[in-house]
């Protein structure tokens, strides 16, 4: 994962920029290296246990994935910042765990989001990783 730190985001549509991004970004366990790796990563985490698991295996380290994104995407310096009213109101249904979110609809939204912010800001940049997420 090293040699991706110094290249940029390629230029694709969010079918392809969602492969490159997993391919390249999100390892086969564990935390991202990349601010863009743990952004798509955290989502398809939080797909996978509402879709799949019907939040039955719902904890902490859910509620540290949906905090990274909205604070990752919502931060007043980037130009995402404009849309992040409909964003909170996605993560503010996904943390209501006791009723998980049984569609693809919203994690889709929150994936096309991801791919705004990564064509905006193309620069890979480092993940500092959480100590307390074991997801």
């Amino acid at each position: 994962m090293e040699k991706t730190m110094n290249t940029k985001i390629p230029k694709l549509g969010d079918s392809d920029l969602g492969q490159w991004i997993w391919q390249n970004l999100v390892p086969k366990s564990g935390q991202s290296d990349t601010v863009r790796g743990e952004l798509l990563r955290a989502n398809e985490k939080l797909r996978d246990e509402s879709l799949r698991n019907g939040n039955a295996n719902w904890d902490k380290g859910f509620e540290i994935l949906i905090d990274f994104l909205e604070e990752t995407l919502c931060r007043k310096r980037f130009p995402f910042f404009n849309q992040c009213k409909s964003l909170r109101k996605d993560l503010d249904r996904l943390r209501n765990h006791d009723e998980p979110y049984l569609e693809d609809d919203l994690f889709d939204r929150i994936e096309s989001h991801i791919f705004s912010f990564c064509r905006r800001n193309r620069k890979l940049i480092p993940h500092e990783k959480n100590k307390e997420l074991n997801r």
